[in-house]
């Protein structure tokens, strides 16, 4: 994957996270204020706040409790709405987590491949050495004509001789 993928990728998952945190905050905001005006029990919007927050979280210590009908409808929709927003936010925290984790992979997955191509670069580089210099032992004054693997091999052929392999499916043990 590309560095201007994984920045955008990060950025996304970054931005999804600030996005349930600020839909969190929203609803816990909206629950403590609806519960400040519905329930004449609520004195101050801090107990609005305290009710949104243990309603939403599904603690319910009871020091505070809605006690109208149309506040405890309302506390059912916090409740939803809080689970849904809470298990938003926890499923962001870890695609931060599971991104970070890919990313180290990624990173030494990338780095194992080039340590590869480097080996089988040093590879061709003694092969090549090796066809020229058994190409330069034939005799062509004895007769003999050199086999067509031991003539000399100019670099610019290599990559029609050899042939094209797969990119390796896994890590290879280097």
């Amino acid at each position: 994957m590309s560095d201007k993928n994984r920045l955008r990728r990060a950025r996304l998952v970054r931005r999804g996270l600030l996005y349930s945190l600020a839909l969190a905050l929203l609803i816990l905001v909206l629950g403590g204020v609806g519960f400040w005006v519905l329930d004449p029990r609520v004195h101050t919007l801090a107990d609005g706040l305290w009710l949104a927050f243990t309603t939403a979280a599904t603690v319910g210590y009871g020091d505070i409790v809605p006690t109208t009908h149309l506040s405890r409808a309302f506390s059912v929709i916090v409740v939803l709405l809080g689970l849904a927003v809470l298990s938003l936010v926890t499923a962001s925290l870890a695609a931060v987590f599971v991104d970070q984790e890919v990313e180290v992979e990624e990173r030494q997955i990338e780095r194992d491949l080039l340590r590869e191509i480097g080996a089988l670069r040093e590879e061709v580089r003694a092969l090549r050495a090796e066809v020229n210099a058994q190409a330069a032992h034939v005799s062509p004054h004895a007769g003999a004509t050199a086999p067509s693997g031991l003539q000399r091999c100019p670099r610019s052929r290599f990559p029609e001789v050899l042939p094209r392999t797969p990119a390796p499916t896994g890590r290879s043990a280097l």
